[in-house]
């Protein structure tokens, strides 16, 4: 693998893709740090270093954002409101026929549809840049009751507004970068610089359990790190074939189709997609309930058994939720009616079973089968970080698990085949040799 690497960087266009993507990455680490205009850059460093478990309403977005959500930086929203838009936008391709009918468009629909993720993605930013300003301006909210600093000094209206138009801006200005690396750097930006910032974090969470539970637990969760990177590899891969045979055609004078092929159908479609959607849902009646009397019963109960990631009951719920959201995705990302009429259109056909509603009803099929095992993998993985807060009490510091194991090894491996395929075609041994 280092053989491959030094090669890819002795090759000019490549070495300049790749490291115009590192400076990419730079950049967004040190916009990480920035301090947002009117924010008391001392007070919150101050916060953070007292903070006892932050607001769990916002730990998704902090993951996201690299650590910068806690640091009122200018990049504090990072990357969250371009993936909301975005799934968003996916989601109303099934409801609105004007975008089902712009994704069938090809090139020009989906650059349509790219233009309206980007509108979206401003008007979510500025709709979450205004509640996390109105948050900071207690921070007790954000940091936990040890945290009495006064972290915005200046609440006046100018400078509430300065706060949220810079906020914004950064994350306009992320989406572009992000873009500006798709086109001009190796890999899918948007989810490069998602895998930077989560992995950023990791060498502070592992130094902080070796810190706080000795050199022995530390060791164990590098050994359990190793071993779900493993199986997290494993399960990405996977995917079932389903074989498919085109009858040959005579078009003009010339003979067309009689090859094979295979429809691969992978064991994990939804991606990282459900456990987003799980904890999104969970959070919302924490939400509800921080806005209500604290001493109703409703919101004590909520308070013990959906917010707290070690009860019975949160543990349950979640991984009911990932179980459910992982068939809701894939069943309005994949239809099989239309891979059916497709392959019936083209002269294909699986062998032993018929062509039209058959084909159809076999791919639903498998893809039902083959869904179980992916969601059930999806809610093990993602109740890791619950079980070490049991096990280690580290819930905050623990790594490899949930969210950001499963979008670090998945972009990981998709930027390699990237790279491999590259240099594959001027002849060199990639990667994965």
């Amino acid at each position: 693998m280092l053989t491959a690497l030094a090669r890819a960087f002795r090759t000019p266009d490549l070495r300049r893709k790749l490291l115009f993507t590192l400076g990419i990455i730079v950049l967004v680490r040190v916009g990480s740090f920035v301090p947002t205009p009117g924010v008391d850059y001392g007070a919150v460093q101050q916060c953070i270093a007292l903070a006892e478990s932050g607001n769990d309403l916002l730990g998704l977005v902090n993951l996201f954002s690299g650590g910068a959500l806690l640091q009122l930086s200018i990049f504090a929203l990072g990357i969250m409101p371009y993936i909301t838009a975005s799934i968003i936008i996916q989601l109303l391709t099934v409801v609105i026929p004007r975008f089902e009918a712009l994704k069938k468009e090809g090139q020009q629909g989906t650059t349509k549809l790219t233009q309206y993720t980007r509108y979206l993605t401003i008007a979510l930013a500025i709709l979450q840049s205004t509640t996390y300003v109105t948050i900071a301006r207690d921070p007790s909210r954000l940091f936990g009751t040890a945290c009495n600093a006064e972290v915005v000094p200046d609440q006046s209206i100018p400078a509430i507004v300065l706060m949220v138009m810079t906020m914004t801006a950064g994350t306009g200005l992320i989406m572009w970068l992000g873009e500006l690396v798709t086109e001009r750097g190796v890999g899918n930006g948007m989810s490069l610089l998602i895998f930077t910032q989560i992995a950023a974090g990791f060498p502070t969470s592992l130094w902080a359990i070796q810190r706080e539970r000795g050199t022995l637990t530390f060791l164990a969760v590098l050994l359990m790190g190793l071993v779900v990177v493993a199986a997290v590899v494993a399960v990405e891969q996977s995917q079932r074939r389903v074989p498919v045979q085109y009858a040959k055609r005579m078009i003009g004078r010339r003979m067309f189709g009689g090859s094979s092929t295979y429809i691969p159908l992978k064991v994990n479609m939804a991606g990282v997609i459900p456990v987003i959607f799980a904890s999104s849902l969970l959070y919302l009646p924490a939400l509800v309930g921080q806005f209500s009397d604290q001493n109703a019963g409703w919101v004590v109960w909520i308070n013990e058994h959906l917010v707290t990631g070690d009860h019975p009951i949160y543990m349950i719920t979640y991984f009911l939720l990932i179980i459910f959201f992982a068939y809701f995705y894939v069943a309005i990302t994949f239809n099989p009616d239309e891979v059916a009429e497709n392959m019936r259109k083209y002269g294909g056909f699986i062998p032993g079973v018929r062509a039209g509603r058959p084909t159809a009803e076999y791919l639903d099929y498998i893809l039902t089968r083959i869904t179980l095992p992916g969601s059930l993998y999806l809610g093990l993985v993602s109740l890791l970080p619950l079980i070490a807060l049991v096990a280690f009490n580290a819930n905050s510091n623990f790594p490899f698990g949930g969210t950001s194991i499963l979008i670090i090894v998945g972009v990981g491996l998709e930027t390699v085949k990237q790279i491999e395929s590259q240099l594959q075609q001027r002849n060199y041994e990639g990667f994965l040799r």
